[in-house]
């Protein structure tokens, strides 16, 4: 990965993304669905894109709410939908376009009420809410409009079942298909109405204050309220810029917020790995002006735009790589809840970091190593059998103290709150803890790089059996396990992980580009690691040649 000059460095006014072309382009500008760069693509993250590359545009909103609403239809859902957008530059106008097809379909929508921001968690925790105690059609759904962390001139727009989490690929897939039906019929069948008569028959929800109010259900703020750590928190301009402050003066926390600002060209933010502007609160590029704080403050953290991702930074550490923060937490966690199941099980991503696997052995608690995709996590956090559920890209989510559901999406607040509870209670930041973690099971050194592949290539990838590798050793150890399907949910994870006593690696197909992702992790050492890197493209070399 080469790292670009100004990485870590404030970008220059002139390269600043024009706001108001960008507005202009979402409503000028129209997707061609032969095209295949301008349909609708709603994953697991739901559909993100940029006006100024066609790819997000009014038509594409217009059509995906569409889409939505008779989703929910087929499926019965009658209950109010909770409409939710964070500060990127494209969330409120594409806002406006859903309220109107949301309306005209005779949705109870309900929004904010003081016309701000809603974190991704918050809105999870209003569908839960609201559906605690309902059944059949009574129950709510939600949208929220976030690209997550990409850059200022990106648009998202992603949906929430009554679950409260992200949709799962039935429903993501039969949204995008619809949407595109309705693109290349030209928006017919679409029903609208203005955005007067859209906002007047709106409903208004108080997230904020509903969230705040909930958080002594999750995190200890006694412990950090008695503290005398100095704490910090950098909404980078995201959706919880005003909730840090509500928060902090709710349960009387002494947490400096670092930066209140919203500017929708995030002029403040340090530029990423590739000289992008990128809202990456694990990024210690993009996180360059909070690490050069470290030292004023015992724990600070950032959140990106949506709030779901966090990023922790010690005095003891800097910043905390996701993978060794989500250990400490979960250790932190099964030894201080005494009010979760003894059965809770710990979910993890197949490409996080085996740390985790030691903890949960010493912990005595089950493992459960799930595909890529915060969706595999929502039922056992909805039913309390996973106590935590955490993703190696700094996003997770755990139960509340008493073992019932908090968010079934990822909640950066939260983690963020975590590791200030962590220092208060234990008096080691969760630098520190991570330091005993691999006095105790290791350092591991883990890194993610791509290598090229043809369509074809990747086409293989994504279908390969365990029997299509023949080799024994890998890096000098003896090769354990080979799968093609997630050991916790026998789920495909679309590619292959391979795994020894010493390390693994996991491949995976780009979606976007001509590539393969390569993710590699060594309980030995860094040489150890290129090792394991260089044979695991060897090995895929000769499986994709034949």
């Amino acid at each position: 990965m080469s790292i670009h000059p100004l990485a870590g460095t404030r970008p220059a006014v002139n390269s600043l993304v024009s706001l108001p072309k960008l507005i202009t382009a979402y409503y000028s500008l129209r997707p061609d669905p032969a095209e295949k760069s301008h349909r609708v693509a709603f994953g697991t993250s739901g559909h993100r894109g940029s006006s100024l590359a066609h790819s997000f545009n009014e038509q594409h909103i217009l059509a995906t709410t569409q889409a939505i609403c008779t989703y929910r239809k087929g499926q019965g859902i009658a209950g109010p939908l909770f409409l939710a957008m964070d500060t990127h530059a494209l969330s409120r106008p594409a806002m406006a376009s859903a309220l109107e097809v949301l309306v005209a379909n005779g949705v109870e929508v309900m929004i904010d009420r003081e016309g701000g921001y809603t974190p991704t968690p918050a809105l999870s925790r209003a569908i839960l809410a609201y559906n605690s105690g309902r059944e059949g059609s009574a129950v709510s759904d939600g949208i929220v409009i976030t690209p997550s962390h990409n850059p200022p001139e990106d648009g998202g727009f992603k949906y929430n079942p009554p679950t409260g989490g992200p949709a799962d690929t039935t429903a993501t897939k039969w949204i995008e298909n619809e949407a595109n039906r309705l693109l290349e019929g030209g928006l017919s069948g679409v029903l609208r109405v203005s955005y007067e008569e859209a906002e007047r028959d709106a409903g208004r929800y108080d997230f904020t204050g509903e969230y705040v109010r909930a958080l002594g259900d999750v995190i200890d703020v006694d412990a950090i309220r008695g503290s005398t750590a100095r704490l910090a928190v950098d909404p980078l301009g995201g959706a919880g810029v005003a909730y840090w402050p509500r928060i902090a003066e709710h349960f009387q926390l002494k947490i400096e917020v670092l930066n209140r600002d919203v500017d929708e060209s995030f002029r403040f933010m340090t530029l990423d790995w590739d000289g992008k502007i990128r809202m990456d609160c694990s990024s210690p590029y993009a996180m360059a002006s909070l690490i050069a704080l470290k030292d004023r403050y015992d724990v600070a953290w950032a959140c990106d735009t949506d709030h779901d991702r966090h990023g922790i930074v010690t005095r003891s550490a800097g910043l905390l790589n996701p993978n060794h923060y989500l250990a400490v937490a979960i250790e932190y966690l099964f030894t201080h809840r005494p009010g979760w199941r003894a059965d809770a099980a710990i979910g993890k991503t197949l490409v996080s970091s085996s740390m985790i696997d030691r903890v949960a052995k010493s912990l005595g608690r089950r493992m459960v190593e799930v595909p890529v995709g915060f969706k595999w996590f929502v039922d056992g956090l909805l039913d309390g059998s996973f106590g935590f559920g955490g993703e190696e890209s700094a996003g997770a989510s755990f139960l509340r103290r008493d073992g019932g559901p908090w968010s079934t999406d990822k909640d950066g607040l939260i983690l963020g709150l975590l590791a200030a509870e962590i220092l208060a209670k234990t008096g080691r930041d969760p630098g520190e803890h991570y330091q005993r973690l691999t006095e105790q099971h290791g350092a591991p050194v883990y890194q993610r790089i791509d290598a090229p592949a043809t369509k074809e290539q990747k086409a293989v990838l994504a279908k390969l059996s365990p029997e299509q590798l023949t080799a024994k050793e890998l890096a000098g150890d003896p090769i354990e396990q080979v799968f093609t399907q997630a050991p916790g949910n026998g789920a495909a994870i679309g590619g292959l992980k391979v795994a020894t006593r010493n390390g693994w690696f996991a491949a995976r197909p780009s979606g976007t580009e001509d590539v393969y992702k390569i993710y590699a992790e060594s309980f030995v050492g860094d040489e150890h690691l290129r090792r394991l890197q260089e044979e695991a493209k060897a090995l895929l070399a000769k499986v994709l040649s034949q």
